[in-house]
């Protein structure tokens, strides 16, 4: 609830109260179940930041061909977005203002460089294209998967054939194969 207030208001132009009404209770009450704003804000992004590296964590993401776990890793990605849209959505709209929002920031580029170290493994391998340099191409990865919080609406597509559209474009393009 307090993420899609934040996401709805900005986090900065947000009051308890608006949280408070947002969850039906007194603002006295709010207070007794939390500490301020800043504690709502720090829970969601952990739910946000958890999840992503939960997906890291996962053992098709840790084992197999570099290009295997990154294929894995976007669908992972993917789902994590879908399942957890308002959460992720508040971690990629961060402007870094707070502790909490520069711990979130920390944390996101700590996972980039995760992933930025197995598209330079894959690189290396041969198994996709070493044109480009591999921080590069891993922010493109990533800006892929993350411009689905502009779009994507759980209603609309059903996330099996978002998952399944967004890999076969991450990793095959528009490319016909006609």
């Amino acid at each position: 609830m307090a993420a899609e207030v934040f996401n709805e208001r900005g986090y900065d132009a947000t009051s308890m109260e608006d949280l408070s009404a947002a969850a039906g209770i007194s603002k006295s009450s709010f207070y007794h179940h939390v500490s301020g704003k800043e504690a709502l804000l720090r829970g969601a992004l952990e739910r946000a930041v958890d999840g992503l590296f939960g997906v890291l964590s996962e053992s098709p993401a840790q084992r197999g061909s570099p290009l295997a776990r990154l294929r894995y890793i976007v669908r992972r990605q993917v789902e994590v977005l879908a399942t957890e849209l308002p959460f992720v959505t508040l971690l990629l709209r961060l402007r870094g203002n707070t502790e909490t929002e520069r711990w979130a920031l920390e944390r996101r580029r700590v996972f980039d460089q995760e992933i930025t170290a197995i598209v330079r493994e894959a690189m290396d391998t041969g198994e996709i294209d070493d044109g480009l340099e591999p921080a590069r191409a891993a922010r493109l990865l990533s800006g892929t998967v993350n411009s689905l919080i502009d779009w994507y609406r759980p209603d609309r597509v059903p996330l099996p054939e978002l998952v399944a559209d967004v890999e076969r474009f991450v990793f095959e393009g528009l490319r016909s194969t006609r």
